[in-house]
């Protein structure tokens, strides 16, 4: 099964597209040295990144919490991630005392959640918050981030039962590690048709194939039934906002990967999915 055309980088145009802001306020995010400005391709023009992708939607969440640009740029600096940014944050808004109070009290709310976790939508944060503190990663923030922009608070609500089965789980979280590690590997130096493209896909399909089964049986699909039902009820209180089709979303955001690691993520897709499975019966690989 072929996967829709996904760029290594993009341009300036569509990372603001999907980031939900504009190119002339990426152009202020470099010039006041809240976004690193990235290489330029061949014609001159910029080109994003996923790690530059990563950034600008924590720009954007912070930003559309109210929080002013200059105080998320003092929450990044000498920082190593998102949750001590925030630690970092609070300090600054602090030191504004009653004038920025309302600010205050939003970061310590974030914090509470969890800190990056609180940037998220109630209905994702509110699956993963009873997870002991560092049982959550920075790459899985990172991912439910963007699974949220492309498929909304539901798509990322039912990807959360993947993260909470890692985190309570040392034995697939562990295979996971050894995956993600070999597919690190495939990189520009690899063939496509290098055969242990295979071997890596069918590793992968197995595991997760062992993931599905283990949410199955920790009861977490009830539970994500039950807070659908509650999600439903408010559905629509929020104001809407415009939207682009999942296509258009996954077409503009940047991963860089070699043709070897297309191929295997095809392959993997096959292996979960044939063409001629029967919906009823068991997945295997």
């Amino acid at each position: 099964m072929p996967l829709p055309p996904t760029p290594r980088r993009v341009k300036i145009g569509d990372a603001a597209a999907f980031a939900r802001t504009t190119p002339r306020a990426i152009r202020h995010y470099h010039a006041i040295g809240l976004l690193a400005e990235p290489e330029r391709g061949s014609d001159d023009r910029r080109r994003y990144g996923y790690d530059d992708m990563i950034r600008l939607l924590w720009i954007r969440e912070m930003a559309d919490a109210g929080i002013p640009l200059d105080d998320i740029r003092a929450g990044f600096e000498g920082t190593t991630g998102i949750e001590q940014s925030l630690a970092r944050l609070e300090e600054t808004l602090a030191s504004k005392a009653a004038a920025i109070e309302a600010q205050r009290t939003a970061v310590r709310r974030l914090r509470e959640a969890g800190s990056p976790l609180g940037l998220l939508s109630p209905l994702v944060s509110g699956r993963l918050r009873d997870l002991p503190p560092g049982a959550l990663r920075s790459a899985d923030l990172d991912t439910l981030l963007v699974t949220e922009r492309i498929y909304g608070p539901v798509g990322a609500a039912v990807q959360a039962d993947r993260f909470i089965v890692l985190a309570t789980h040392p034995e697939l979280r562990a295979e996971e590690d050894r995956l993600a590690e070999a597919e690190s590997a495939l990189d520009d130096t690899m063939s496509p048709d290098d055969p242990r493209i295979e071997d890596l896909a069918a590793r992968r399909c197995a595991h997760e194939t062992a993931l599905v089964a283990t949410i199955d049986r920790s009861g977490l699909d009830e539970a994500l039934d039950d807070l659908l039902d509650q999600y439903d009820e408010h559905d629509g209180e929020e104001e809407a906002e415009a939207t682009m089709s999942t296509l258009e979303a996954l077409g503009k955001m940047p991963y860089d990967f070699s043709p070897a690691r297309v191929r295997y993520e095809e392959r993997v897709i096959e292996l979960l999915h044939p063409a001629d499975q029967d919906s009823d019966k068991p997945q295997t690989c």
